[in-house]
């Protein structure tokens, strides 16, 4: 209801509830009364209108009262004695059900046995699914429609295992009469209570007058209080409702989309109260506003108050009875009341099945009507009744649910009948989705079979099975098509509705016949009906076409004759079910041995095959005839037709059944008359009867398309015999046959094997029964699936014209087989497999291959292609033809090898093949015809399959000859032995020939090669790498260099050579070396925000926007900025030509949506199309040397003090010289420093040089990419003059650094040599940029913002900051403090640099400086979980750590905790340090480019810590830097243990980050996917009320449970709004997310307001195949490798690639926002 419109209830109203009589009083009342209905109804009438039931989630204090006072009356009535008192007792004598009966909500997890469920349809819930034998099983897991219930407990839906262990000690329905457990009186006063309530509940919820009640409920007075209800359709979106309600309610959009959840799901809800005037003005402009041309308005009715009232009170009955408490929607309540009342106890299940099957026409007319999902209608029970194998066939049996079920189908379908017959042109499409929920009801209650037939049975069942008949004879010849001639069809005929009940028929059909095949009786009754309705539609066409005259066709001496009919020129129609069924219970009859009965039940004279086989063949000349292009002008419709008729969804009872009807005409009639039919209705009877004549190309070409189908026809009838009935096989040796066949055209994934084999009706392919005795498992990688590959020995099983090979499957099939055969060096032949025996009934088929009419067929076109007459043969002719020869061969051959004596064999091939034909004067034989064929040279692709022809001549010649057996099977080895040694020996000559070709080239090659590096030396001298976009050579300077130390800092710091870097641009392909003075080059890049780094993931992000300083990083690294690149290499001017054209490009595509935002300055890599929002200039390494004279000097002169006087001395000069507004506002110089002053330009006299001088364009490209990383990292507008551009670049680079090492050590790398080239080239480029910012920002601006960074170190800078040591990231300090240490040396007049020695020195104090103050970070936070006991010995190391120890506790006041063991303080200290010293590492490295030492580059982890110590210039025992350095570092030590937040640390006040910090991972994920369903299902919504399952998903940061695309979790971020992934995102990962939607089984990528994607989640089944959205729903288990990539994809930073490059390809677009 309106609640925020109602008005408080009156003082009136009070007294009202006040005055109402007790519980007791009334049920003394209707007691004494006469009638129960008049006392209930008249208490109703006077009270309900009192109480305002809004059946809202919300329990307001009216509905209290109702409960109270209302419900408390009944419950009275029903116990006779207090309802607290009667609630107890029933709770006594109640007993646990065996049945669990839990109702679905839409979208719940369900699960299937595939092992011990009767069908499909039984399922389980969570709970008992988890609690059963059936999770070990094959099980399935599958998302519910809703409606159903768990069937744990039901005896007849389970095989084995029907309960769970939560219900198998549960009481059966059968063991007691749930009655009788009721206290004395209950039973009787329920029947008569529940009897009044369901009459006034019927009679409120079917009321249709808006403004008066039912008699018996009209109030005395009628009062001018009404509801405006608005109702739900399908027609208007969520966002069109929630606008127009905002406009017409004049509501927020908060209270809109609060009022449109209800509506859709309760379908009306009360949006307005008040006057009848107020009401009708609401629903006008809810009219006006939602009217147009194209929509239909919102339907909103005006009712009374009193109306809704008792109407709300009827649905809380509802409730009641349910024991539900909250409004979910009439249906929905009445379909859970009859799941939990009815369907749990078995005679109230009968009964409730019985009346259902009694309306069950009606019920299913009206919900063909209406409007309602078929979940909460009452026609879903119909799954809960026919699926019971003993309720079925009661109702089969005692009242006729077949018949009535299949009449119903036919009255849905009977608006849809012309003349007869099904015609689907002009339909409502969700109409007809309706009908179509019939036809599951049929296969529902045709599920399980009768044990044992009674004549009861059998009488309805046929009475079912001819209504059956009435329904496919209307199908029969529907929508017949006609061949356009001339002009295109115009409008293309409606197709899908005719194939879609055809599908849903196909298991029906299957059914039918298993039902009839149970029983012999049955399935002769069944045939003749079939027959007799069959050829009722037969002589019905015949009246038809009566006026055709019978045509007489005489071919090789014999004739047939045949009225007149062309498939290209009269009608033809695809739907020819009972054709079809005729076929198949053809085959039942012969499988079962019942056909020698048939004469008694249809007699041969009434069996006219020819009439039979006649439309089952022109749909199949219709297919050939499509294929020779014939059609073409009839559009794509017939294109689809002919496709789907063949696919496997169909083919079973359409395109299968009629090739087994045809070999049933050739069982029954004479091969010749046969073939000579099947030719005639080819329209190719002239083509063999007379010589060619001249026709123009279009029709040669045609009609040798048709031979081609015609001879693969003759093929299908005589060699598919794989039909259990027709061939001697099983079902498994079917399947088998089909998984030969399909990965004879490629290795597949288990899934694609699945969705190419036809289903049964459980939904099983078989594949599993069979998969392993012809293929081998191969396991899949990181990406892609498992395949299945055939086993080398199944390949003689191969035939080349299997009949449900597509033609592109066939040719590629083909093509693998023959290049197998040619690697295994054999012939390229494919000739026919060895095929099963035809069951006797089919025996005659096989006389096809020797009948007169059949060898002029296959002489003709030999004949052709030996004469090579022009276009009149083709290759695909031939080969067919010597196909079928061999076939003919073969069985020729089997009746040789099977029989003693030659004159008893009747197959006479070879005979009719070596004599000359009688046809014509000179005619060949085609034994003669194959041998001049072997010398066509347009034939060459058939000549091994020539030869093998020739072969099997000679073995059946030799048969012939030989008396013995034996001796002929000897000289059939040794003939085939010698044509294969000599072929073999063939072909080892050419391939040995070959390969001494190989060589010899490869010989010339390498020559060739080395002449050209000795010619060429000097460019492969220095040459680091080469790829298709880049070449860096690096070559020594002109100066001598030094050995190299492989030291990065100091005195001995390593030598290292000017770089020399040639690129290539990938756009305009010119090659340039990079020099500071030139063009710049530079790398396509991308700037993006990250918290792959951190582990605290509820912190809100507060380092963005105008006020953030980002001078120093916290040591939680929150949220960094980080830079990648893909490493390919442009022209700046390239670049910014290139970025001008795609904004041009993209300027006028308006509609068009793009994976990048070039507002945002994004765009994509030219070359590998990754996205990028700026670049960076590539610049080289300048040569570093130092010479051993002078470092020795300075070493001397320059100790740590000595240099922080001269730096302190430098600073106070510095400030001194600017002015006194500047000096006052950056810092207060203490009076002590200028007692004694060094000299000011004391620094200077250590060395000092020119800087390097950067060309234009190099500086545009700096200014460039530090406004692109300025903006993107604090997601502010761009400002070049801001201050803080290049403490962004700065930290950007520190964090790129740390990222970096982060990966390597989550994959195991080594810290140098292992990182890919492009990450090498992208992050020299960042540290090149990070130290060239004096180009960018002012020096003074970098001197202040170094002056503030020393601030940590210098004991005398009195400046505004105050940063605790405890809240410092110490790699990023670093990182800045030698980035801007050069600011020291720059002057006004003149710029200058320090020099190499300069530095040398400044690196390694600044290093030392830090390294120090990150070690006591790490004694303070890190070494709190101490031992107790001693585990090693004391050494240098944990002396000294000790010793630094008590100093620590000295100077906190012994705050810090107690001593621990010094060793373990070392390890500490050690393992807490490593990450920061590999940062360094590769900092350094990258700046100086100094080589680091062999240890670092080896996959070792013994000596690593050595070799950084050694590299960055450390001792190894660290400590000793406390020694070297202690008149330094003592008075800051005494300074920082002093800082107020360290003092609240160590009183516990405060945390702080402990080191090493925890390497972030993302969550740990269940192995068994069911289990993570398992904790979706028991999650709850904390904002969410209602009980309807939601699409939770799993944030894999963090492990957030999130309602995805749901209303309730939607949330406001900077006036907009957001789903529930979108906004958690935001501060999870700084627009980054990464989200498992369980219920769908996939990973949601998110990135920002506007980009995602969705990919495979990490798990896969035990077919290594992922299943998106569990469509297969196979168990599912976690891939750790997947698992690991995915958490790769995130600390690499290519979330933000990889959606785009999915958004890019898939082109599909969604509202991530509302994610």
């Amino acid at each position: 209801m309106a609640e925020e419109d109602r008005k408080e209830p009156s003082a009136g109203r009070e007294m009202v509830i006040g005055r109402w009589p007790e519980p007791e009083q009334v049920v003394r009342n209707w007691q004494e009364g006469v009638d129960l209905y008049s006392g209930i109804y008249q208490h109703f009438m006077e009270y309900v209108p009192s109480v305002r039931c809004s059946g809202s989630d919300a329990k307001v204090p009216e509905e209290e009262q109702a409960y109270h006072i209302l419900f408390q009356t009944l419950e009275w009535f029903l116990f006779g004695e207090s309802p607290e008192v009667g609630f107890a007792k029933l709770e006594q004598n109640n007993t646990t059900s065996q049945l669990c009966g839990r109702v679905f909500k839409g979208g719940e997890t369900t699960y299937s046995c595939r092992d011990c469920a009767l069908d499909p349809t039984c399922v389980l819930c969570m709970d008992c699914f988890q609690n059963s034998v059936h999770r070990n099983h094959r099980y399935k897991m599958n998302s519910s429609n809703g409606g159903g219930f768990c069937d744990c407990g039901d005896v007849e839906a389970w095989k084995t295992g029907p309960t769970c262990i939560k219900h198998e000690h549960g009481a059966s329905e059968d063991t007691k009469n749930p009655a009788s457990q009721l206290p004395v009186g209950v039973a009787e006063r329920a029947q008569e209570l529940f009897a009044v309530l369901f009459m006034y509940v019927v009679d409120m919820l079917i009321w249709a007058e808006d403004k008066e009640l039912p008699p018996g409920l009209q109030p005395r007075e009628k009062t001018d209080s009404y509801f405006c209800v608005m109702f739900n359709d399908e027609q208007h979106s969520f966002d069109h409702v929630i606008y127009s309600l905002q406009r017409s309610l004049g509501c927020s959009q908060k209270e809109a989309q609060n009022y449109t959840i209800l509506i859709d799901r309760e379908g009306r809800r009360a949006v307005k109260d008040g006057t009848m005037l107020l009401c009708q003005e609401t629903k006008l402009e809810i009219f006006n506003i939602t009217n147009s041309v194209f929509q239909s308005p919102l339907r909103v009715e005006i009712l009374h108050s009193n109306v809704v009232f008792h109407q709300a009170f009827a649905l809380r009955i509802l409730s009641w009875f349910n024991q539900v408490i909250g409004y979910s929607g009439a249906r929905k309540i009445f379909h859970e009341l009859i799941v939990c009342s009815l369907l749990m106890e078995t005679e109230y299940k009968r009964l409730f099945a019985v009346e259902f099957i009694t309306h069950y026409k009606q019920l299913q007319l009206e919900f063909v009507e209406d409007d309602h999902d078929r979940n909460i209608s009452v026609t879903a029970q119909s799954v809960q009744i026919f699926t019971v194998p003993t309720l079925a066939r009661h109702l089969i049996e005692e009242h006729s649910a077949l018949r009535i079920i299949i009449e119903a189908i036919i009255e849905l379908f009977s608006e849809h009948m012309d003349n007869g017959k099904l015609h689907f042109q002009s339909y409502s499409q969700e109409k007809l989705l309706r009908k179509q929920m019939v036809l599951y009801d049929l296969k529902y209650v045709l599920i399980s079979k009768p044990p044992v037939w009674t004549d009861r049975q059998r009488e309805h069942f046929f009475e079912g099975f001819k209504t059956f008949l009435r329904l496919l004879k209307s199908m029969q010849n529907m929508e017949p098509v006609s061949r356009q001639i001339g002009q295109h069809l115009e409008i293309e005929p409606e197709w899908e509705p005719a194939f879609t009940i055809q599908m849903l028929l196909k298991c029906i059909l299957s059914m039918v016949q298993e039902w009839c095949a149970s029983d012999e009786q049955v399935l002769l009754r069944a045939y003749k009906e079939c027959h007799r309705v069959l050829s009722q539609c037969n002589n019905e066409c015949s009246q038809r076409n009566a006026r055709k005259q019978y045509n007489t066709l005489t071919m090789c001496g014999h004739s047939i004759s045949l009225k007149r009919y062309l498939v290209s020129r009269e009608s033809v129609s695809i739907h020819l079910p009972l054709s079809r069924l005729l076929a198949g219970l053809h085959v039942h009859l012969s499988k079962s041995g019942a056909i020698n009965k048939l004469e008694e039940f249809v007699p041969s004279s009434e069996f006219h095959v020819e009439k039979l086989m006649d439309h089952p063949l022109r749909c199949l000349v219709l297919m050939a005839q499509v294929s020779a292009d014939m059609w073409r002008r009839n559009g794509f419709s017939l294109v689809n037709q002919v496709y789907y008729y063949r696919n496997v969804k169909w083919r079973e009872e359409m395109f299968d059944k009629d090739i087994i009807m045809l070999q049933i005409a050739a069982s029954i009639m004479d091969s010749n008359r046969f073939l000579i039919f099947i030719l005639s209705r080819y329209e190719l009877f002239e083509v063999f009867s007379k010589p060619p004549v001249a026709r123009n190309k279009d029709v040669i070409q045609q009609t040798n398309v048709l031979i081609e189908e015609l001879l693969h026809l003759i093929i299908m009838v005589v060699g598919e015999r794989y039909v259990p009935g027709v061939g001697q096989v099983m079902k498994d040796d079917v399947t088998l046959r089909e998984v030969i066949h399909l990965l004879c055209i490629e290795p597949m994934p288990h899934s694609e094997l699945a969705k190419l084999l036809p289903e049964n009706e459980n939904n099983e392919t078989g594949l599993e029964n069979v998969i392993h005795q012809v293929a081998t498992f191969k396991k899949p990688g990181l990406s892609g699936h498992g395949v299945y590959e055939l086993k080398p020995e199944c390949l003689k099983h191969f035939n080349l014209f299997f009949y449900h090979y597509y033609k592109s499957q066939q040719t590629k099939a083909e093509e693998e087989q023959k290049k197998k055969k040619k690697q295994a060096n054999s012939d390229e032949a494919l000739p026919p497999p060895a095929v099963s025996q035809f069951f006797p009934t089919f025996a005659m088929v096989v006389n096809i291959l020797n009948c007169d009419v059949f060898m002029l067929i296959l002489r003709t076109v030999l004949q052709r292609a030996a004469d090579s007459i022009g276009q009149l043969c083709s290759e695909a002719m031939v080969q067919k033809t010597l196909h079928l020869i061999c076939m003919a061969l073969q069985e020729e051959q089997r009746q040789l090898e099977g029989v003693i004596a030659e004159e008893d064999v009747t197959f006479e091939v070879y005979l009719k093949a070596t004599r000359m034909g009688s046809s014509a004067v000179n005619a060949e034989s085609i034994l003669s015809l194959l041998e001049k064929l072997k010398h066509v040279h347009q034939l060459d692709a058939q000549k091994d399959m020539i030869i093998y022809t020739l072969q099997m001549f000679d073995v059946v010649k030799k048969l012939r000859e030989k008396s013995s057996p034996g001796s002929a099977d000897f000289e059939i080895q040794r003939a085939n032995e010698c044509v294969q040694d000599k072929d073999k020996a063939e072909r080892k000559r050419k391939a040995d020939a070959a390969k001494l070709y190989r060589q010899k080239i490869m010989a010339q090659m390498s020559a060739m090669q080395k002449n050209f590096i000795e010619s060429n030396k000097h460019l492969y001298e220095k040459v680091t790498e080469a790829q298709k976009q880049e070449a860096i050579i690096t070559e020594d300077d002109s100066i001598p260099l030094a050995a190299d130390s492989g030291v990065a800092l100091g005195p001995m710091q390593g030598a290292t050579a000017a770089e020399k870097i040639l690129l290539t641009c990938i756009l305009c392909q010119e090659e340039q070396e990079v020099k500071t003075e030139e063009m710049a080059m530079v790398l396509a890049a991308c700037v993006q925000r990250s918290t792959a780094l951190t582990k605290k993931r509820s912190r809100i992000i507060t380092n963005i926007g105008d006020n953030c300083d980002p001078i120093i990083m916290h040591p939680d690294l929150g949220c960094g900025t980080h830079v990648g690149s893909c490493g390919h290499v442009m022209h700046a001017t390239c670049w910014q030509k290139y970025f001008e054209a795609v904004q041009n490009s993209t300027r006028n595509r308006i509609h068009v949506e793009l994976s990048f935002d070039l507002e945002n300055g994004e765009f994509l890599c030219p070359l590998c199309k990754a996205l990028c929002n700026t670049v960076i200039p590539v610049i080289p390494l300048q040569a570093h040397s130092l010479d051993s004279k002078d470092t020795e000097t300075i070493a001397d002169m320059l100790t740590l003090p000595r240099w922080l006087e001269n730096v302190l001395a430098r600073i106070n000069g510095l400030i001194a010289s600017g002015t006194k507004e500047e000096e006052n506002s950056l810092v207060q110089v203490n009076p002590v420093l200028w007692k004694n002053p060094v000299e000011f330009r004391s620094i200077l006299s250590f060395g000092v040089q020119s800087p390097v001088m950067y060309s234009k364009s190099i500086v545009e490209m700096l200014l460039l990419f530090a406004t692109a990383v300025y903006r993107v990292g604090l997601k502010v507008d761009p400002n070049e003059a801001d201050p803080r551009v290049s403490l962004m670049a700065w930290s950007a680079c520190a964090f790129t650094i740390q990222s970096t090492e982060n990966v390597l050590h989550d994959e195991d790398k080594v810290l140098f040599g292992s990182l890919p080239d492009r990450q090498g080239v992208s992050l020299k480029a960042v540290l090149q940029f990070a130290a060239s910012q004096r180009v960018v920002t002012s020096a003074k601006v970098i001197q202040k913002h170094l002056i503030r960074l020393l601030s940590v170190f210098v004991p005398h800078l009195d400046v505004e900051d105050n940063w605790s040591f405890l809240d410092i990231d110490f790699f990023h300090l670093m990182v800045s403090l030698v980035l801007a240490f050069p600011s020291l040396y720059w002057e006004e007049t003149v710029e200058l640099q320090p020099s190499d020695i300069s530095c040398a020195f400044n690196n390694l104090y600044l290093f030392h400086l830090v390294t120090m103050a990150h070690i006591v970070q790490i004694l303070f936070t890190s070494t709190t979980d101490c031992p107790m006991e001693q585990d090693e010995e004391e050494n240098e190391e944990s002396r000294s750590a000790a010793e630094l120890y008590e100093t620590l506790q000295e100077y906190t006041s012994r705050s810090l905790e107690s001593k621990p063991y010094g060793w373990y303080l070392w390890n500490c200290v050690k393992c807490g340090i490593t990450p920061f010293l590999r940062c360094s590492a590769l900092f350094f490295n990258f700046l100086l480019g100094v080589p680091p030492p062999a240890d670092l580059s080896k996959g070792s982890s013994e000596g690593q810590f050595e070799a950084l110590c050694y590299y960055l210039a450390l001792p190894t025992n660290l400590f000793q830097l406390f020694h070297d350095y202690k008149d330094t570092v003592t008075p800051l030590l005494q300074r920082w243990c002093s800082d107020s937040s360290v003092q609240s640390f160590l009183k516990g006040q405060r945390t702080s980050v402990c080191y090493p910090r925890e390497r972030n991972q993302l969550i740990d994920l269940p192995e068994d996917y069911s289990s993570l369903l398992n904790q979706g299902c028991q999650h709850s919504c904390p904002r969410s009320s209602d009980d309807e399952p939601k699409n939770f998903a799993l944030c894999m940061f963090c492990g957030a449970m999130l309602c995805s695309q749901s209303q309730c979790c939607r949330e406001e971020v900077n006036g907009e709004e957001f789903g529930a992934c979108a906004a958690h995102a935001i501060n999870c990962g700084s627009g980054l997310g990464l989200f498992l939607r369980i219920r769908d089984c996939q990973v949601l990528l998110l990135a920002g307001k506007n980009r995602g994607c969705f990919i495979p989640a990490p798990y896969l089944d035990d077919y290594g195949e992922t299943d998106q959205l569990l469509r297969r729903g196979n168990p599912l288990h976690l891939c750790t490798e997947r698992y690991k990539k995915l958490q790769q994809l995130w600390h690499q930073h290519r979330i933000l690639e990889e959606i785009t490059r999915n958004q890019d390809a898939n082109q599909i677009i969604f509202d991530w926002q509302q994610f």
